[in-house]
């Protein structure tokens, strides 16, 4: 697996950790890349033939594949090993940043003090909404928001190399991929778009928003996200990179900011961890926000449309098992309509699977099946959004 790239406010690693975390790497490579893919195989050379026989119907939706698969000894195993994986990393990564959390809170506010570069406004007052407070998303013990010491940037210190070792290397040494390919899709759809002031909603610790820095050297970037430890974190990351960026403690459903405000806003999958409201909420905010003319991209996963039964239900897996309830009613949503309902004008509506900006020797090795638990499982990310009228 390739090495994360360092940055100050990384933990770091003793010799067995760094063993730990390549035993987990290379378990979740195993499951991606020979388990899974003979699965499907089963299930489409057998499984769906018995079916047929003996229903004299062919599976109508991926909740029926799961009817099917979920008896299954094969399956019962990956998907055990799935959540096992999932369990271990979110372990080794608490382990590791427990053992260094004084330590890294009092270097983040050093780094902090250190420079001007960028700002962080946090809000003790803002209320976590209920879709991030109900249960432990990620399967991440506490979640993204919980604190426990004061100037905490735990959550942060745990999902930034966590992140890393969930995508398996294959998003870049900086968790940038994101980032990276709704650039790309902006220069070829939009080559004459130059976004003087941009806003990356659910920015997490800035993985993705750095890219933004570095394309458009002349625009302000802004980064919002409910969880004062991720912003923490991400503030004192992107000043020791020397990436400028205004941190501010908001929920995207409704932000301080002025109308009309930015040329372009983007997110990296946000909206599967929100909720049907929350949504329209995001959406209608958006439209207050961006200028006319402004942009609008947002990343995920694929939609199910199109896509095999089969592929929707293990794609689906993350609904049932890893704690993001969300992550598969979003894909049945007609986005389109959506929009439309929140004051854009769809004339103006897109949607692409946008091919991975990142194809490093990892991204390159991995199967191109869509499946649970794989970030970018198959070197592609689901865009969608909108211009908004002159």
């Amino acid at each position: 697996m390739e090495l994360q790239g360092k940055h100050e406010m990384l933990p770091e690693n003793t010799h067995d950790e760094a063993s730990r975390q390549m035993y987990v790497s290379n378990l979740k490579l195993h499951l991606a890349n020979h388990i899974s893919p003979k699965l499907k195989s089963t299930y489409n050379k057998t499984l769906k033939s018995n079916f047929n026989k003996n229903n004299k119907l062919v599976p109508k939706s991926r909740h029926e594949v799961r009817k099917i698969m979920n008896k299954q000894t094969s399956y019962q195993i990956w998907s055990s090993l799935q959540r096992t994986s999932q369990e271990m990393k979110q372990d080794i990564q608490s382990e590791i940043a427990e053992r260094q959390i004084y330590l890294l809170a009092e270097k983040a506010k050093k780094i902090k003090k250190s420079s001007s570069i960028g700002s962080l406004k946090l809000n003790k007052n803002l209320k976590v909404p209920r879709y991030m407070s109900a249960l432990d998303i990620h399967c991440i013990p506490g979640g993204y928001h919980n604190e426990l010491i004061k100037d905490d940037v735990l959550p942060g210190a745990v999902y930034d190399p966590g992140v890393f070792l969930y995508s398996m290397g294959r998003m870049g040494a900086y968790n940038e991929d994101m980032g990276k390919t709704i650039i790309s899709f902006i220069k070829e759809k939009y080559p004459k778009f130059k976004p003087n002031k941009i806003l990356d909603m659910g920015c997490s610790v800035g993985h993705s928003t750095t890219p933004y820095v570095d394309n458009y050297s002349y625009a302000d970037v802004y980064a919002i996200d409910i969880s004062a430890p991720f912003l923490r974190y991400g503030h004192s990351r992107a000043k020791s990179m020397i990436k400028k960026i205004h941190f501010s403690q908001q929920n995207a459903e409704k932000t301080n900011f002025k109308n009309e405000n930015f040329d372009l806003i983007v997110s990296h999958i946000l909206l599967h961890e929100t909720s049907h409201p929350a949504l329209k909420n995001i959406m209608k905010e958006c439209y207050r926000l961006l200028k006319p003319g402004g942009l609008m991209v947002h990343a995920e996963t694929p939609e199910f449309e199109g896509m095999e039964f089969y592929d929707q239900f293990i794609l689906d897996w993350d609904t049932y098992n890893n704690n993001e309830p969300f992550w598969g009613p979003l894909k049945e949503i007609n986005l389109e309509q959506t929009l439309d309902e929140c004051g854009f004008d769809t004339k103006f509506f897109f949607k692409k699977v946008q091919q991975s900006a990142i194809q490093n020797e990892y991204a390159q090795g991995r199967t191109k099946l869509f499946q649970g638990g794989d970030f970018g499982g198959a070197g592609a990310w689901f865009l969608f959004g909108c211009k908004k009228n002159l």
